[in-house]
Order: structure tokens, then C-alpha cells, then sequence
């Protein structure tokens, strides 16, 4: 009997350290960049800003944000991204070539893919605005088409690389049946990559898997992608809204469509945690993160948005 506790504890010891070699290779506490863009009528205060919905979305799947500015040099975004876990380059109205904004996607775009093919798992996730400048930086073309989308929630039209997709495939079957049939997802954009554009370019259809596509009833647009060999991620259509912004009535509430940001997160974040990223100190992170700022109620399109000098 008196080996019994001593057994209990060399089991204990053992799936301890099982534990402790598991967690040596997921990363528990991911840093994720998000780029930050200009506004359209800087102050001396507020040149650039960030929309909190998309620092709520990754904190909610247990991530911390570290805001990337614009306009900074190529060595400091270097060690940016040798700190972070992942980067998302979010929505917005910045140009697509000549922004701050457009700038440093382009570097970090690089950088991971230079890390990428070493080994170096690092994934990157472009929504909106960040879905189409992904698409010019792969192709090195402007492909984009107007599409009346800038105010509409829509069900997804999954193609068959979707429902096999690693995006999708850990969804519950009901949340996919939801997103099929019920408009969940919310548009905001006057630009898309159509269907036709998208097939006839070589550079696209040999990066990227096309998981959904949609149309305004007119033009049928690529509204979903990951590639096939890199954890890039985008979508035309804004998964943070969902639970986070209230301001148009169009914006999806329902279970489903607050299931969806959720999914959506938990998916990238999980990504995340295959880099192991650090910053150099622990005070050198504390200085980065987004709780060194504060965000402001604008009444506006956004609930809220965290402003940089």
C-alpha cells in the first residue's frame, strides 16, 4: 500500500514533464502585431489609429496586441517581427501603394515568408483592406473591381477546397451550416478581387486556396483564402464586427454570427502559437503592448479606436 502514493507520484512527475516537452513546442502567450494605418485628417496627436474591435477579437482568443506603427524604419520592423507571434493588417481606407500602411505590410509581408520557408511558422492575416493588399502584393498587380458591398451582411458560398480547408475544418458542422445559409458576414467595401480576375492570374491561383466566394448579385468576388504552403489567411468580409461594433444595422448579432468571430480568432491565434517569437525582456514587451494606450469612444464608424502620435 505504501507504494501506491510513491507510484502516483512518478506518474504525476511523468505527465508533468510530458506536459512541460508539449508546451516547449505551442507558444501559451502570442504577440500579435496589428498594423496600424493613417487617419485621414492627422493631428499632432493622432496621425494613426487602430479600431479596437480588432484588438478585442485576439485578445478573446487569448492573444496580446502590440500595435504596429506606420512610417518606421525597416531595421526597427525587423525586430518587430522577430518579437511577435503573427501580424493581421486590418480594414480600412489607407492606399493600397503609396501609405505608411501599405509600406510596412509589404515588409512584414516579406519577412514572413522569408521565415516561412526556413521553417520559421509565422502567419500573417489580412482582412478588408488587408485581404486586398495581400492580393497585390502576391500578384504584384492591382486586380481590384468595384462591387456595391459596402454595406452588407452575407452567407458564405464555400467551394470544396473551403469545407476541407484548415481554416474551416474544425468549425461544427452547425456553425458551417449557419455560415452557408445565414448572413453573418459583415462587408464593408467598395473593392474586391473578382472571381474571373482572381482564376486568370497565375500568381493567385497557384498561392492561394479560394475557400468562399460571394456576390453583390451582380459580380461574384473572392471573399475568403488561405494559401496553399505559407499560414497566410484573409477575408473580404470582417469577422471582428460580428462581436465587437455596433453602429450599422446591418452588423450580425445573432449566436451564430457572435460564434463566428470566435471561431475565427481561436483559428488564427492557435495559428500563432506555433511561433516562438519573444521579445529580448520582459520590460521590452511591457513597453510594446497595446495596454500602454488608450482608446477613445468616437461615436463614429468605429465604437472604438486607440489613436497614435
Amino acid at each position: 500500500m505504501r507504494l501506491l502514493p510513491l507510484l502516483c507520484v512518478v506518474v504525476a512527475a511523468c505527465a508533468s514533464s510530458a506536459a512541460v516537452i508539449k508546451r516547449a513546442d505551442r507558444n501559451d502567450r502570442p504577440v500579435i502585431g496589428i498594423l496600424a494605418q493613417e487617419v485621414f485628417k492627422p493631428t499632432s496627436k493622432r496621425s494613426s489609429y487602430i479600431a479596437a474591435s480588432y484588438i478585442k477579437y485576439l485578445e478573446s482568443a487569448g492573444a496580446r496586441v502590440v500595435p504596429v506603427m506606420v512610417n518606421r524604419s525597416e531595421e526597427e520592423y525587423q525586430q518587430l517581427f522577430n518579437s511577435i507571434n503573427g501580424i493581421l493588417f486590418p480594414g480600412g481606407g489607407a492606399s493600397l501603394t503609396t501609405s505608411g500602411y501599405a509600406r510596412a505590410a509589404e515588409i512584414f509581408y516579406k519577412l514572413a515568408l522569408e521565415a516561412n520557408s526556413r521553417g520559421d511558422y509565422f502567419p500573417v492575416w489580412g482582412t478588408c483592406l488587408g485581404m486586398e493588399k495581400l492580393m497585390l502584393m502576391t500578384s504584384g498587380k492591382n486586380l481590384l473591381s468595384q462591387t456595391n458591398t459596402t454595406a452588407l451582411s452575407l452567407p458564405l458560398h464555400f467551394t470544396l477546397d473551403g469545407m476541407s480547408s484548415r481554416l474551416f475544418q474544425d468549425f461544427p458542422a452547425d456553425l458551417m451550416t449557419s455560415l452557408a445559409t445565414e448572413p453573418l458576414t459583415e462587408n464593408s467595401h467598395k473593392w474586391s478581387i473578382l472571381v474571373q480576375s482572381f482564376n486568370k492570374t497565375e500568381e493567385l491561383t497557384k498561392f492561394y486556396k479560394v475557400l468562399s466566394v460571394n456576390t453583390d448579385g451582380s459580380n461574384e468576388f473572392i471573399s475568403t483564402v488561405e494559401a496553399y504552403d505559407y499560414p497566410v489567411y484573409a477575408t473580404q468580409w470582417h469577422p471582428e464586427k460580428n462581436a465587437f461594433e455596433w453602429r450599422q444595422p446591418h452588423y450580425p448579432h445573432s449566436p451564430a454570427a457572435i460564434k463566428t468571430t470566435f471561431y475565427m480568432a481561436n483559428f488564427f491565434i492557435n495559428e500563432a502559437k506555433k511561433n516562438l517569437h519573444s521579445f529580448t525582456s520582459e520590460e521590452e514587451e511591457r513597453k510594446a503592448l497595446i495596454y500602454n494606450y488608450d482608446s477613445s469612444y468616437t461615436g463614429g464608424s468605429f465604437e472604438q479606436v486607440y489613436y497614435f502620435a
